[in-house]
């Protein structure tokens, strides 16, 4: 057994796209040379971020693994990737921005959400405290199950 740091990156999904002949003014100043290099920085920096995150299991002597895929659809390839690598749980942080903008107080973000309903394992969700909170600056944990049972056993 072993914690999985699993990272999905967006992809540019209007990469390869023709979107036939473009003026002068429009055209985008970057070659394809200029690109590879600005994915490359990209992919280097969330290698970084993401050996960061792990040095807290290091230290504890937790083994872990750092898996990184990259996919125009981040939640959907979460929720394969989830399956692929035959997890029995996921954790993952949420802000809430998603919910803000739709209005409503669940407070998940999109792609949380989206994990929450499809993904085939259990999902605890650890969502960013707000002033709601009573910003205390400790993060509030859900999980599925206990949304289900607030709602009266619906999902």
């Amino acid at each position: 057994d072993a914690v999985i740091l699993l990272h999905v990156s967006p992809t540019n999904v209007l990469y390869g796209a023709d979107w036939g002949p473009l003026s002068q003014a429009q055209q985008s100043p970057r070659t394809p040379e200029t690109q590879k290099q600005l994915e490359d920085d990209f992919d280097a920096f969330t290698a970084s971020k993401a050996a960061d995150l792990a040095k807290p299991l290091k230290e504890a002597g937790f083994p872990f693994k750092i898996h990184i895929a990259k996919d125009h659809d981040m939640r959907e390839r979460l929720c394969l990737e989830l399956e692929r690598l035959g997890l029995s749980a996921v954790i993952m942080g949420s802000r809430g921005c998603g919910a803000e903008k739709r209005g409503n107080d669940g407070r998940l973000g999109s792609v949380t959400d989206y994990c929450v309903h499809h993904c085939v394992c259990p999902v605890v969700v650890v969502r960013h405290p707000d002033e709601k909170d009573g910003g205390n600056g400790q993060p509030v944990v859900t999980d599925k199950e206990a949304r289900v049972e607030e709602k009266g056993g619906k999902c």
